[in-house]
Parts: structure tokens; sequence; C-alpha cells
């Protein structure tokens, strides 16, 4: 398993290389405190991930993240700094599958990269099966390949988006509260985001309902939680 890390901080590099060798087995990780060559890297390198700090010395991260987004569907973590929320939100909305904020737990962060990557590997694996896609009106899920489109239009998710919409489009009708949908959503070791959650709930919403015209696939339920509304 390769990771493309770009960050300027020398002693978060250290940390995330250090964490990888004693905790990941076979993975190893590339890095570089400049955004040109970690644009260049994540083209020729084809790392499993990138993580990327959006603070660099030569270029905007999210340039960088922009860059990659046009040839690369890698998945993407980014580094954002403590109270910066519109940060996190921004890079999310450019393509990054997740965040983590400095100062961040190590422990957190191989979360996270285990997840990304275990959600990539899982498609790849059962993409050469058949399994039957779900169709409501304009909007499509094809589970064997991951894909969403709308009226034939790939539809951009990232992979806890993907986790969600998997899990409420298989069980409709079936009210979900923010508790259970925090445990599926986030791994054991990672804290669990409620406010992350309604970020991704609202980011579903707007793409599936929205686009594809019907308002009330994803039903709120009281502050409680949430619900894929019944055909």
């Amino acid at each position: 398993m390769k990771f493309l890390l770009i960050e300027d901080d020398h002693e978060i590099v250290e940390t995330i290389n250090l964490l990888l060798e004693m905790r990941w087995t076979g993975a190893y990780l590339i890095s570089t405190i400049s955004g040109q060559k970690g644009i260049e890297l994540a083209r020729t390198e084809s790392p499993d991930a990138v993580i990327l700090d959006l603070g660099l010395p030569d270029i905007d991260g999210f340039q960088v993240l922009e860059q990659i987004r046009g040839f690369s569907d890698v998945p993407l973590l980014i580094l954002t700094v403590r109270g910066e929320e519109m940060m996190k939100v921004r890079g999310l909305e450019a393509g990054a599958d997740d965040y983590v904020t400095k100062p961040f737990s190590p422990v957190e962060l191989l979360a996270r990269l285990r997840a990304m990557t275990r959600r990539t590997q899982v498609t790849e694996k059962t993409s050469d099966y058949h399994i039957k896609p779900f169709i409501r009106g304009r909007l499509r899920v094809d589970f064997s390949s991951g894909e969403v489109s709308i009226e034939g239009k790939p539809v951009k998710i990232n992979p806890r988006e993907y986790d969600l919409l998997q899990l409420f489009v298989n069980n409709p009708g079936v009210e979900f509260t923010n508790e259970f949908l925090l445990e599926k959503v986030f791994d054991q070791d990672e804290n669990r985001d409620m406010a992350y959650l309604q970020y991704l709930v609202k980011n579903l919403k707007d793409k599936m309902e929205v686009k594809s015209g019907n308002p009330t696939m994803i039903v709120e339920i009281e502050d409680r939680g949430y619900m894929f509304a019944p055909v």
C-alpha cells in the first residue's frame, strides 16, 4: 500500500511515516513539501491514497486538490487546522474524500486512512460480480461498480457518502438513529463527528434530490435520525 503525503511540516511527515511502519504492514510513504511536486507524484507514482496539507509553501493546497482531481479519483484526505470549518467544507466540495484536523490523533488518522482505502478495495473486489442496481426515477446506484448517476450522468460522491447512500437505498422506510449512522459511517477508533454526519447527509440530499427532481428521498426524523422514503 503506497501513500503520498504532501506536507511541509517535517514532524508530521516523520509521525505519519513512523505510524505506517509500526501499524500497517506493507504500507510505505512517499512525501514532498511541494504542491507542484505532489501533483507530479500523484500522476507518476499512482499512490493508493493521498494525504494533503492545505497550507503549502509554493501553491495553494486547493489548487493541488483540484489538479489531482483533474486526472485521478485516488482516495484523498486533507489536513486542516482546528477551527477552519470552511476549509473542511471547501475541501470536501472540491473532491476530498475525508479530513483530519491538526493537531490530530495518530490513531484517528490511521483509522480514516484504513476506512478510505478499504472502501476502494471493496468496490474493486466486487466489480466483477453482478449486483442488481437501485433505480428510482432518474437516480441509479450501480453496486457492482460503485457508480452513482442521474439521467446517465455520473455523480461524484465520496466513500462515506456512498456508505450512507448504500445503507439508505437498501433499507427504504427504515428509521436510522443518528447514533446508529455514526457507528456505520465512522470506524471504532475514530472520533464520531455529528456535524460531519449532518454535512454528509446534506450533501447526499443536494446531489440525489435536487438534481433528480425528487425532494423527498432522504427524510429527517425530528432531529433523531434519517430515513430513505419508501416508494
